[in-house]
């Protein structure tokens, strides 16, 4: 279909270096996340609870880096969709997917850590692989759920003979397109980071107060859980509010638009894109190679084969007595 342009026109020019980005973004996102898939698949024996989510967040980063090429070569100047009308829903769709498949795995994850380091013993024996498996099963389900519109919304609309392939909606979907973002804003974005925070925030004052652990590792811990906590911040976050608040701006009147304003959240929406992006980059070393420190200095692990793949966790609040046997506990699914 082909678009009319409002009187702020079309705010391109910000775009134009933006395939660069993206062609960095999936060298990394593709081997960040190759690897990792690798490393879980060759090198488990068997998988706790931890690995099973490390490993689906990873493998949903794997396929969405994918799709990166596509869009690096649509925004390569000049920018234009050639791929026809059914790879632009599939690229939405897919774009959709990873990002609620990982802030629920993100989301699982910190869970898993906040059981396991704060109730050990309430979960002890209770949870399994198993678990952890239909969980990542139902997080599919639920991003593809969350996303299927995504399949009715995206579309190409041409401008002054250019196709794009729209990321919302056109504008004479956009009413119904606005709820619907709103709704993902707040079950896809705000309500799994209110669970993550806390996860965080309690599986750090658990390990800040317990006298077993050095200095160093509480500041190892606590990098790792702020690492988590900021990555979210600065990327899912602000995508969000800022979306939605682009696609207020277009809802608008021709009249009551201020170009400056519409300028500057158009152009703050495509930095906030970039750095959903760059999760599917960072996310491996986050989630993956950092995991081992939060493990280190939680405990160690017991022996035989559990050694490798669970963890001895060490709460001050149930640290025997001086002079009696030592104790330790285990979390369920390692962490």
């Amino acid at each position: 279909m082909t678009a009319h342009l409002g009187p702020c026109g079309n705010f391109s020019s910000f775009q134009e270096s933006v395939w660069s980005v993206l062609v960095v973004q999936f060298l990394l996102a593709l081997a960040g996340n190759g690897a990792a898939v690798y490393h879980f698949v060759s090198r488990r024996r068997s998988w706790h609870s931890g690995v099973v989510y490390s490993f689906h967040l990873a493998l949903s980063g794997l396929l969405y880096s994918l799709t990166l090429p596509f869009l690096a070569a649509y925004y390569y100047p000049p920018k234009d969709w050639r791929y026809g009308a059914v790879l632009c829903k599939l690229e939405r769709f897919l774009f959709h997917c990873n990002l609620y498949g990982s802030i629920f795995f993100v989301a699982c994850i910190s869970l898993n850590r906040y059981l396991g380091i704060v109730h050990p013993l309430r979960v002890h024996g209770r949870l399994r692989p198993r678990h952890a498996k239909a969980l990542s099963a139902g997080v599919w389900v639920l991003a593809g759920v969350l996303s299927a519109p995504t399949l009715y919304f995206a579309e190409l609309e041409e401008a002054e003979g250019v196709r794009k392939c729209l990321g919302s909606a056109a504008l004479r979907r956009l009413r119904w397109f606005y709820p619907y973002s709103l709704l993902l804003a707040a079950l896809g974005c705000a309500l799994p980071f209110l669970l993550t925070a806390f996860c965080h925030a309690a599986v750090l004052c658990t390990v800040l107060h317990n006298p077993h652990l050095s200095q160093a590792e509480k500041r190892k811990v606590g990098l790792l859980v702020g690492a988590g906590v900021a990555l979210y911040a600065f990327s899912y976050l602000p995508y969000h509010v800022f979306r939605n608040l682009n696609l207020w701006r277009r809802l608008l009147p021709p009249a009551a638009e201020n170009c400056a304003v519409s300028s500057a959240i158009h152009a703050t929406t495509q930095v906030c894109k970039i750095l959903v992006n760059l999760n599917v980059c960072l996310h491996p070393l986050l989630y993956a190679a950092l995991a081992d420190t939060l493990q280190s200095c939680c405990g160690t692990g017991s022996t035989g084969e559990e050694r490798a793949e669970r963890v001895e966790l060490r709460p001050a609040a149930l640290q025997p007595p001086p002079g009696s046997p030592r104790q330790l506990v285990q979390p369920v699914g390692g962490l």
